[in-house]
């Protein structure tokens, strides 16, 4: 059975405009080899980055953009208790339907500012989110708030593009995390094509910070 609050279950409130986009793309945001996972070996590979990095003992997973829950799904499936958080309703509803029965709650809202209350984290993971806020560093300061003591960061980013990159490159992300961390471990994934399902040319990685404690959101 699923563990969705009555809360979770109850109307959500309307994106704002710039969920919009998230909105019209959840019908087919999952045909990305690296969105739904389809192909086996592109679920292999990230099923195996995510034992890697998410804690060995089963825990609770804040996934804050998790879109229509596929790393929510692997995190379960390795025995973790999930929490998504995504702004479009219509992600959402794919997310609850793909781990219908399974130890996991989805909640419309903000990544940058999760509605989770009180709760703390042994992981919140992130992927291709957190380039895109306003303010980076705020939210990387109020996620490392949302963690139990010796808790981690999972960030998955990139920067994509020539003529007009987007994203955050390596450097930048780790100068952020570092006030942040105890232990950082940054983690090139340009070179896995089967994470992507393709060849890929530009900067992609993952930074996991281990917060030795908690934080003042």
């Amino acid at each position: 059975m699923s563990t969705d609050t009555p809360f979770d279950r109850a109307t959500p409130p309307l994106p704002d405009p710039s969920a919009a986009y998230w909105q019209a793309a959840a019908a087919t945001y999952d045909d990305e080899p690296d969105h739904g996972l389809g192909d086996p070996a592109v679920r292999a590979a990230w099923a195996a980055r995510l034992r890697a990095w998410l804690p060995a003992a089963p825990g609770d997973v804040l996934d804050l953009g998790c879109g229509t829950g596929s790393l929510a799904l692997l995190a379960t499936e390795q025995g973790h208790r999930v929490t998504g958080v995504d702004r479009s309703p219509a992600m959402l509803a794919r997310a609850r339907t793909k781990l219908a029965g399974r130890p996991a709650t989805f909640v419309v809202g903000d990544a940058a500012q999760p509605p989770v209350g009180e709760r703390r984290f042994d992981a919140v993971l992130v992927r291709h989110v957190l380039w895109a806020l306003p303010d980076p560093s705020a939210a990387l300061h109020h996620w490392a708030a949302l963690l139990a003591p010796g808790g981690r960061l999972v960030l998955v980013e990139g920067r994509w593009g020539e003529s007009a990159p987007m994203g955050l490159t390596a450097a930048e992300l780790t100068a952020l995390t570092a006030p942040l961390a105890s232990r950082t471990e940054l983690i090139p994934l340009s070179g896995d094509p089967t994470l992507w399902g393709r060849e890929v040319s530009d900067e992609r990685y993952a930074v996991v910070a281990h917060v030795a404690a908690r934080r003042g959101a």
